[in-house]
């Protein structure tokens, strides 16, 4: 376990001094650290916030610590690791921790706090201490409530237009999207933030959080960005040499088990089982194979990283128009990333780089000497240390709750732990700043990567002798961290022997990932049972 960090027990004092910080924290969904200007990437164009990276700091080894949209949420909001509120498994119905939130602590200091854009809680118009939520849910009218975003398109004459395009919120298929600009979402959440930065109490300090709901699926920016990456040479995923043949997509399409792929779809004509069983169901739960459903997947997809950077530069206009802009503290993040067919894979939920480092870049008031401007650093942190960051940077004590730790000054972790999933689809990390263990326990899978020397993991060296040591170290790391169910993965001598594999069958997805349908008139109310856990997608 990691060392505790001591936190101050006060009580806020109420305050309504205007020379307290404003704060914003902008969140995307499905956003991969690597996939930023200024992080080196060849082809998106970010240049929002590439701009804000040089006002501030951008650190480099940011991971979700469950990277799946619920769990990482509530991370985010109530700087907890997964294991303080029990949620590792995208457990749709259940509450929030009876802890402060993030919100709860701003308000709490005398902070005025709005929320605009996803925040997927449960009940769904929950406020998880925000002043108001101004809420964008993913067309989700048939577990009861019409979000706000659902309520604006039928003012503007579209209602229940939402997902005409007919793309999934979990799958790879893309085209542009098909209403006017001006109602997408991306659009929408920025303009919402815009106004409620102008409708403030201009006596009290705000707590703006701005959450988009992509560049998570359905692929369907808007036909200008789509357009942008038209001629554009688009990088291809890359293949570790731990990688079978067959899982090549963008380069020999052959499945070596099972024969030729369809040479027109990429479809392989058996599923996949030649890895262990979470890496096979993840392969197998996600058909984007061919070079053309590559390409249109990752046009799609920058195509909307590009709409949302553009539309995070009208917030920062209001707060500059407002003379707020040097007052206000900013951090940029995701809940997790998207392996976007590294690998061969596609998707979250687990540790590769692609799915589990977010973005973090932190603004600072102007002049404040704590963050160097234009700088990176490469400390371990996870979503859990967004809330006692902002905390300390505007100069609030932090929850005795929280045990994520502030990311400016010298506390360091030792190394980071991930879990997500139970029993046979569970995944597992370990990084200690270099080395990181990827462990999969249906089938006992180890991989250990050298990050420093291969940051894309094309090569596991779990097998090789030089690296033995590292790989028995962070394996003792990993058994230290474990427990509840995972305990059952460690035998009586305390020697890490997992789960037995298992063959993972074809998986057939009748309702496409979650497919919407028309909701004008609207869809049958069916909300989510009680209790329900959910291990696919949602």
């Amino acid at each position: 376990m990691e060392p505790a960090v001591s936190k101050s027990k006060s009580k806020s004092k109420s305050s309504s001094s205007t020379t307290q910080p404003h704060v914003l924290l902008v969140t995307t969904d499905h956003w991969p650290a690597h996939l930023l200007g200024c992080a080196g990437h060849p082809v998106i164009q970010t240049p929002t916030l590439d701009a804000l990276a040089r006002c501030g700091r951008r650190f480099t080894n940011a991971y979700s610590e469950c990277p799946v949209c619920i769990p990482a949420r509530r991370s985010l909001l109530t700087g907890q690791s997964p294991r303080l509120p029990g949620d590792r498994t995208f457990q749709t119905t259940l509450p929030m921790p009876d802890v402060p939130t993030i919100a709860d602590s701003f308000r709490n200091a005398g902070y005025q706090s709005c929320a605009v854009g996803k925040l997927h809680v449960y009940p769904q118009r929950l406020r998880a201490g925000f002043d108001d939520v101004i809420l964008a849910e993913e067309g989700r009218p048939h577990w009861g409530v019409w979000d706000d975003y659902d309520i604006f398109l039928g003012d503007r004459g579209h209602a229940g237009r939402q997902f005409d395009h007919a793309m999934s919120n979990n799958q790879y298929t893309a085209r542009p999207w098909h209403l006017p600009e001006d109602c997408h979402v991306t659009t929408w959440t920025a303009q919402q933030m815009s106004r409620t930065i102008r409708r403030r109490d201009p006596t009290r300090p705000g707590f703006w959080y701005m959450s988009f709901t992509h560049p998570h699926p359905p692929l369907v920016p808007p036909q200008h960005y789509w357009d942008i990456y038209n001629n554009i040479d688009l990088d291809e995923p890359v293949y570790g040499d731990w990688v079978p043949e067959s899982w090549r997509d963008n380069t020999s399409n052959v499945d070596t088990a099972g024969g030729s792929a369809n040479l027109k779809t990429g479809q392989p004509p058996t599923a996949s089982d030649e890895l262990c069983y979470r890496l096979n169901v993840q392969r197998n739960g996600w058909h984007v194979r061919s070079p053309q459903t590559i390409r249109t997947a990752l046009q799609g997809f920058y195509a909307l990283c590009t709409h949302i950077d553009h539309q995070i530069r009208l917030v920062l206009g209001t707060l500059r128009e407002e003379g707020i802009l040097d007052n206000t503290i900013i951090v940029f993040t995701a809940d997790h990333g998207d392996m976007l067919g590294r690998h061969g894979l596609w998707a979250k939920r687990l540790f590769y780089e692609g799915s589990a480092n977010v973005p973090f870049i932190l603004v600072p008031q102007k002049n404040d000497s704590r963050v160097t401007e234009n700088s990176c650093d490469d400390r371990l942190l996870g979503l859990r240390d967004v809330m006692p960051t902002l905390l300390e940077q505007a100069g609030l004590p932090i929850p005795e709750s929280c045990d994520g730790i502030p990311v400016v000054g010298d506390r360091r972790r030792t190394h980071a732990y991930g879990e997500c999933n139970e029993g046979p689809m569970s995944a597992r990390m370990i990084h200690d700043g270099r080395f990181k263990l990827v462990y999969f326990p249906a089938g006992q899978c180890r991989q250990l990567f050298d990050l420093h020397s291969d940051p894309t993991e094309l090569h596991d060296l779990s097998n090789i002798n030089a690296h033995s040591g590292d790989l028995d170290r962070l394996t003792a790391l990993l058994c230290s961290e474990l427990y509840g169910s995972d305990l059952d993965w460690v035998d009586d001598a305390g020697v890490l022997v997992g789960l037995p594999d298992q063959k993972c069958p074809p998986l057939a997805n009748r309702g496409l990932a979650l497919q919407r349908g028309v909701h004008w008139p609207p869809a049958p109310v069916t909300p989510p049972p009680v209790g329900e856990t959910n291990p696919g997608t949602n």
